[in-house]
């Protein structure tokens, strides 16, 4: 499926703050849909929080035709990987391929950094995460896999961990060469 017609991919800038906030609360309201009504009442990613991101050259936005933005990634840096802290589309905006959009920039943001994969934390019976990471190229990460950091950020989103997935998506380098991929653990 091709992306939606007149989406781009920017950094974040001071201004779009507000509205990231009301995707990813818009977003979220699915999560009521399939009973899990705790995940959809979660606090958005703090507007400081969310500057962090953008100050560090880490939030990006899928901005539509008008400029306006229907969709986010946010990421850090965790043991050598690009970390996917949160990506959000808007539900008017969503099946169009933009959270994949997102990630592909992420992915090769990370691949000319010479990080070798992407990590994330997502629930793992939830259509719209684990099973669609995992078609976009992650896998499960095995508990031997999962680094310290890794486990301390899970434990950190409460609730039932054990609900939740560890997952990586390898990445070739920017130069191409395969050598020394690895999994983070």
């Amino acid at each position: 499926m091709a992306s939606e017609p007149g989406v781009t991919v920017r950094q974040a800038r001071p201004e779009d703050v507000g509205r990231l906030n009301a995707i990813q609360l818009a977003a979220g309201n699915a999560f009521r849909d399939i009973g899990m009504p705790a995940a959809a009442d979660t606090f958005p990613l703090p507007a400081e929080s969310l500057s962090g991101y953008r100050r560090a050259g880490r939030a990006w936005v899928a901005a539509d035709e008008h400029d306006e933005p229907v969709g986010f990634v946010v990421f850090d840096v965790v043991d050598g990987y690009a970390h996917i802290e949160q990506v959000s589309v808007h539900p008017a905006h969503a099946g169009q391929r933009i959270g994949a959009m997102l990630l592909d920039y992420v992915a090769d943001w990370a691949a000319e950094q010479d990080m070798h994969g992407m990590t994330l934390i997502t629930f793992r019976g939830v259509p719209w995460n684990a099973p669609y990471y995992e078609r976009l190229g992650f896998r499960e990460l095995a508990e031997s896999e999962v680094t310290a950091e890794l486990a301390a950020r899970n434990a950190d989103q409460g609730g039932n961990s054990a609900a939740r997935v560890c997952m990586l998506r390898e990445l070739a380098p920017a130069d191409g060469n395969q050598d020394g991929a690895a999994s983070p653990g």
